[in-house]
C-alpha cells in the first residue's frame, strides 16, 4: 500500500510519502511515490500518488513528456508552463482520466483494482500556495482553510495528529513536525507501508524554491523525532488523572455518564 501525505499553510506546503509497495506479504517493492518539478523563480509543482502503481506511472510518464514537449515548443502545454496551479491540477486530471480510459476494464477484468488518486500542490510566482486532490476520474477538490491537508492510501493511523495540530496559521516548521509524526504512526500501525520516506517543503513567497530529503530507515533525525514523539505519548499517558471503575467512586458531575453506563453494565453481569 501506501501512505503519502500534503500539508497547505500560509508559510507554505510540506509533502511526505513512504515508498512501499505490496502485492501480498511477500512480494514487496519500493516505487518512488513523490515527484517534483522547478523551474527556479517562477514555479515548484509535485506530486504524490497512490493506488494502482501501473495507472501512476502511467500518469507521470505523460506529464513529464509533455514537460520535454514544452521545452521545444510553445504550443505544448505543461506543468511547468501553463497558466495556474488550478491549471497544472487539470492536467493531472486530464492524464488520470485517459490512462482509466485506456487501461481500466482490462485491469478490472484480471480481478484488480484500476482505482488512483494523486496529490498536487505548487505555487508560482505572484501565487499562493495551492493544495489538490485529484481522484480515479480526473475530478479534483482545493484544499481550504477548514481541511488544509490531504491524505492518500493508508491514511487513519496518522490524521489524529493532523486533526490536532494543522490549522492554516501552523508554522512551517512545525507543519513539517506533523507530518514527519504522522508518518511515524502509520509505519507503527501498518506494515503495508515503509521506509525510505520522501519530503519536499516548498516554502510561501519563494516561487522555483523546494526542499527536499529522502529519510532512509536509519536516519538519525526521524529516528530522533519518532522516540521523542513515543516517550511525549508514554509521558502523557502515565500523567493521566485515574479513572474511578467501582460504582461507589464515581464523582456524580464529570463521571455521570460513565457512573450510569458501569452500574448498568454491573447489573446485566449480576
Amino acid at each position: 500500500m501506501t501512505y503519502c501525505l500534503a500539508l497547505k499553510v500560509r508559510e507554505g506546503l510540506v509533502l511526505l510519502s513512504d515508498t512501499r509497495t505490496n502485492a501480498g506479504v511477500d512480494n514487496i517493492g519500493r516505487f518512488k511515490k513523490m515527484f517534483l518539478w522547478r523551474t527556479h523563480g517562477e514555479r515548484a509543482v509535485a506530486l504524490c500518488a497512490a493506488g494502482n502503481l501501473g495507472i501512476t506511472q502511467g500518469v507521470i510518464t505523460r506529464l513529464q513528456a509533455d514537460i520535454d514537449k514544452a521545452k521545444r515548443s510553445k504550443k505544448v502545454e505543461s506543468l511547468l508552463s501553463c497558466a495556474t496551479i488550478y491549471r497544472a491540477a487539470e492536467l493531472v486530471g486530464e492524464a488520470m482520466a485517459s490512462m482509466q480510459a485506456r487501461d481500466r476494464a482490462r485491469i478490472e477484468a484480471q480481478g484488480a483494482a484500476a482505482d488512483a488518486s494523486i496529490i498536487v500542490a505548487g505555487q508560482r510566482q505572484g501565487g499562493q500556495p495551492r493544495l489538490f486532490m485529484v481522484y480515479a476520474a480526473g475530478n479534483f477538490i482545493e484544499a481550504t482553510d477548514d481541511t488544509p491537508y490531504f491524505q492518500i492510501g493508508e491514511h487513519k493511523y496518522g490524521k489524529p495528529i493532523l486533526d490536532r495540530v494543522i490549522k492554516p496559521t501552523t508554522p512551517l516548521d512545525e507543519a513539517l513536525k506533523a507530518a514527519l509524526v504522522s508518518m511515524d504512526s502509520t509505519l507503527r500501525s501498518n506494515l503495508s507501508v515503509g521506509m525510505p520516506l520522501d519530503l519536499a517543503v516548498i516554502p510561501a513567497d519563494a516561487a522555483g524554491e523546494a526542499h527536499t530529503r529522502r529519510f532512509e530507515a536509519d536516519d538519525p533525525v526521524f529516528r530522533h523525532i519518532s522516540e521523542h514523539w513515543a516517550a511525549a505519548l508514554r509521558d502523557a499517558f502515565h500523567s493521566l488523572p485515574a479513572v474511578p471503575w467501582a460504582t461507589g467512586s464515581v464523582p456524580s458531575a464529570p463521571l455521570s455518564i460513565g457512573a450510569a453506563a458501569i452500574a448498568g453494565h454491573r447489573e446485566v453481569r449480576e
